[in-house]
């Protein structure tokens, strides 16, 4: 489905996800994926803002300033990616080698970093959570990476299971930073789901999606957190930009506290089938 905080991918176009501020309504953050054909090539300006390419699929090479940055892998589930950040003015023009997606965020900036490849090698990587709610997230751009206003994860959650539990917020409640977020969704089997909710616990806001393999769903307020359905796992891709720049970008959410319980043993009162019986 395709709505104002849901979106579908239009494969038969070469952009076939686009989010903006207009669209979304908000003020930073803008998200859209990219499919070329092989030899096929798209060129990327956007004044004013800073850029992260994420490839998803396929090779392209990024020509920036005359400097040519090969970017590629197999797929999100087999390969971390290379990241191409590009600051405000240059224009980058995308050439694929063979069939190819990539992920374009950009956000409003001043242009303090110069363009620079960001490899796997440089991003940290760790394992969150426990029990239902274990999930690997990896910081592609980050700090101490440097960027603006971007922040970018990919996250891996095996099937049947939670990520973003406990969950938090980033939209300025109980003093929390102001942050836009978009979540791209990927599912292996390509036929499987996710479900995501983004709620308020101060003013009648709850919204629920049901994510299918391509699908973006926008964070635009609220509490939220994501699950795996059982028969298939899920990767997603965020993009965040917000109020924090620079090194304050690694100011941390607010957690929910009725749910905050569960970190100090991720087992706690877990149960033993059956729970009763005849």
């Amino acid at each position: 489905m395709s709505g104002p905080h849901q979106l579908t991918p239009d494969r038969s176009s070469v952009e076939q996800v686009a989010v903006t501020p207009a669209s979304a309504g908000w003020e930073y953050l803008s998200f859209s994926v990219v499919g070329l054909a092989t030899g096929e090539s798209y060129a990327l300006a956007r004044p004013g803002e800073e850029a992260a390419v994420v490839p998803l699929s396929g090779s392209v090479t990024a020509t920036v300033d005359g400097v040519d940055h090969r970017l590629g892998r197999t797929s999100v589930f087999e390969q971390m990616p290379d990241v191409l950040y590009v600051p405000p003015g240059p224009r980058v023009e995308l050439v694929a080698h063979e069939a190819s997606e990539l992920a374009i965020g950009s956000a409003p900036a001043d242009g303090r970093y110069p363009v620079r490849l960001f490899t796997p090698a440089e991003m940290r990587s760790e394992v969150r959570g426990g029990g239902a709610a274990r999930r690997q997230v990896n910081h592609i751009l980050a700090p101490p990476l440097p960027a603006e206003r971007l922040i970018l994860y990919e996250v891996y959650v095996p099937r049947g299971s939670w990520s973003g539990w406990p969950p938090h917020c980033h939209d300025g409640y109980d003093g929390s930073p102001y942050l836009e977020e978009t979540y791209y969704f990927r599912t292996d089997p390509a036929d499987g789901f996710a479900m995501h909710r983004n709620w308020r616990v101060d003013e009648p806001f709850d919204e629920s999606f049901t994510a299918a393999d391509g699908d973006v769903v926008l964070v635009t307020k609220g509490y939220h957190s994501s699950n795996a359905a059982p028969g298939s796992h899920l990767f997603f891709l965020n993009y965040l930009a917000g109020e924090l720049v620079d090194g304050e970008r690694v100011t941390p959410p607010c957690f929910h506290q009725s749910y905050t319980w569960i970190e100090a043993d991720w087992d706690a009162g877990a149960w033993e089938l059956p729970v009763v019986e005849p």
